[in-house]
């Protein structure tokens, strides 16, 4: 089954729809917590947990002997992006990034696979040329040594986008940074979070999950709001060479 078909499929199901409504409510749940909510057994939620799982609708991690539950935004981008965009207008885009608008969390989890080896991926991260490829056309510098600073900013622009420390390095399977957006003085105001890239080879591709964390309770959802259309296009130029259309590369003015 292709990726667009398990998006399709998992989401058909009514009450597979209503837990993702549940984790757009509140993200991170466990199984307990969610299977609460619904006049069925906690077996029957834990197979539609699974199901949206394996369409990468849900991500989970471990926090000690818990297993926590969070809504993944970025398959319905990829879908968005591939298919919506083609017709409709540029509003559609939106209502994709509604959840970004009208939510805050301490911490969001992402999570994609990607046709690309550990290395390829390590490398379209932290080098300048590649990262600018699918992050709207800003550059990442850095001389990757664990407690070196790094700097996110568009070629000539007065200000960076974002700064930080590399807080861990072990390529090519896990990255950890400080994370202070600096692109305005409201963004800035909002102080340092941290992000996590951990790569795990599955097959002949890549797991590759974005943990965004130690966001305030309130956050600017900006800090934030990004990241399914970075990863998406991220994956869309490994696998096909191609830079991914979205409404943040037409907003800050493409590629590099």
């Amino acid at each position: 089954m292709g990726f667009v078909e398990a998006v399709f499929k998992a989401i058909a199901d009514p009450t597979r729809r209503e837990l993702l409504d549940e984790l757009f409510r509140r993200d991170g749940q466990t199984l307990g917590a969610l299977a609460s909510r619904f006049d069925m057994t906690r077996v029957a939620v834990a197979k539609h947990l699974h199901l949206l799982e394996a369409a990468g609708l849900v991500a989970t991690r471990r926090r000690g002997r818990e297993k926590l539950h969070y809504l993944n935004p970025v398959p319905i981008r990829l879908v968005h992006d591939r298919w919506v965009n083609k017709y409709t207008e540029a509003w559609a885009a939106g209502l994709v990034d509604l959840k970004h608008d009208l939510e805050a969390s301490v911490e969001k989890v992402f999570e994609i696979y990607i046709g690309t080896t550990p290395e390829r991926l390590w490398q379209a991260i932290t080098d300048p040329e590649m990262r600018a490829r699918y992050q709207f056309g800003a550059r990442v510098e850095s001389d990757w040594t664990s407690g070196s600073t790094y700097r996110v900013q568009h070629d000539g622009a007065p200000r960076a986008l974002i700064e930080g420390e590399n807080l861990e390095i072990d390529p090519p399977h896990r990255l950890v940074q400080s994370y202070h957006a600096v692109w305005d003085d409201d963004v800035t105001a909002e102080g340092t979070s941290r992000v996590s890239w951990d790569i795990e080879p599955v097959g002949d591709s890549c797991r590759l999950t974005v943990i965004h964390d130690q966001l305030p309770e309130d956050a600017d959802p900006h800090l934030y709001g990004g990241w399914p259309m970075i990863l998406s296009g991220l994956k869309t130029w490994l696998e096909t060479g191609q830079e991914l259309t979205t409404p943040g590369s037409l907003m800050y003015g493409g590629s590099a």
